[in-house]
């Protein structure tokens, strides 16, 4: 006799409750990461096939020529040309163990919010990395003979919050993008969220997109902030502001431990310089305005989920749940990597 599994997931005769299982909680780990990353496809990104490491080649502006009558074209005007090679990190994981006593008696379902979670820490690591990364490119020379170094614009000391002083910096930036010839598609800002809805309460509503057919410019959900300057805009509690991660009093960025292998990288699985914590890179960012060609992230294991196989489950009578990533991130054209400075 088949009988109907008592909560998702559950052991049946075939097994295939538990494929379902999986296939749901999977499913469900990468919608929650994808919701939860904000800079996920806003920088350069490759999967790996193979290997620990790739590299990015970035050129050089070229210039033109007048051709001298009898003159042979050679092709000797190529840019110059510079690579950077981004290294995995070691493995990173999200577990948590569920016991099926307390499934079977639960009166709310268990698996959806421990999916959401897993995803949203995979994520909350994904973006800290890629915006750290982002500040650390807006300091940096450029590794291409003759490109201009990353910039910063700087709003003035206590004005991180301060609309207009923002809106002025967007245009700041801008006008350097411009000038370095950078694409006008894929330009991008993160702030924190403070700061963005400081733009949406504090400026007049023109600036705000209307496309919503909203008279307040969609004032009333807070969201239509789309762009300013040409620059799309995007708000996330991961980006680095004034020594902590979204805000004064939100995480403080850790410090990598020096004593650990490569001097400088983190001694829990880091094999790329995500910059200092508190006391270093960090302390007068308060946002990050770039293109996507700023930085380049590796990845060897997307989102994913794994679960304990059927001896685990009858020795611990239930499952141990995994969700893991491998990626690693860097700059790259450092030339288009701006940051927002409270000085």
């Amino acid at each position: 006799m088949t009988t109907t599994p008592t909560f998702s997931g559950q052991i049946n005769q075939a097994g295939s409750e538990r494929a379902l299982y999986l296939k749901l909680f999977t499913g469900e780990v990468y919608e929650a990461f994808r919701n939860a990353t904000v800079f996920k496809d806003k920088v350069m990104n490759r999967t790996l096939k193979g290997g620990r490491e790739a590299q990015f080649i970035h050129t050089g502006r070229m210039t033109a020529e007048y051709h001298v009558p009898g003159t042979a074209i050679l092709g000797s005007g190529n840019p110059p040309v510079a690579e950077t090679t981004i290294t995995m990190d070691d493995l990173l994981i999200s577990h948590a163990f569920v016991y099926k006593l307390d499934e079977i008696l639960a009166q709310y379902e268990v698996r959806g919010p421990i999916s959401r979670q897993i995803g949203q820490a995979l994520a909350e690591h994904y973006d800290r990395r890629i915006a750290r990364v982002l500040s650390l490119a807006s300091s940096e020379t450029a590794a291409v003979t003759g490109e201009p170094g990353g910039f910063q614009v700087n709003l003035g000391v206590g004005n991180e919050y301060d609309a207009q002083a923002l809106v002025d910096g967007f245009f700041e930036a801008a006008a350097r993008l411009d000038e370095i010839a950078a694409p006008k598609d894929g330009r991008f800002a993160v702030l924190s969220p403070r700061q963005y809805y400081a733009l949406i309460s504090q400026v007049d509503t023109n600036i705000l997109n209307r496309d919503y057919g909203n008279s307040q410019g969609n004032l009333n959900s807070g969201d239509g902030l789309y762009e300013i300057a040409g620059i799309k805009i995007g708000k996330s509690n991961n980006v680095p502001f004034l020594g902590n991660y979204g805000s004064p009093s939100g995480p403080a960025i850790e410090a990598p431990d020096t004593t650990a292998r490569g001097g400088g990288l983190d001694a829990v699985g880091e094999r790329n310089d995500y910059g200092d914590g508190p006391g270093g890179d960090f302390d007068n960012s308060c946002g990050l305005i770039f293109h996507r060609e700023a930085a380049g992230v590796v990845e060897a294991i997307g989102p994913s989920v794994e679960t304990t196989g059927a001896d685990t489950r009858i020795i611990y009578q239930g499952d141990v749940i995994v969700g893991k990533l491998a990626m690693g991130a860097a700059p790259v054209r450092v030339s288009v990597a701006g940051e927002f400075r409270n000085v």
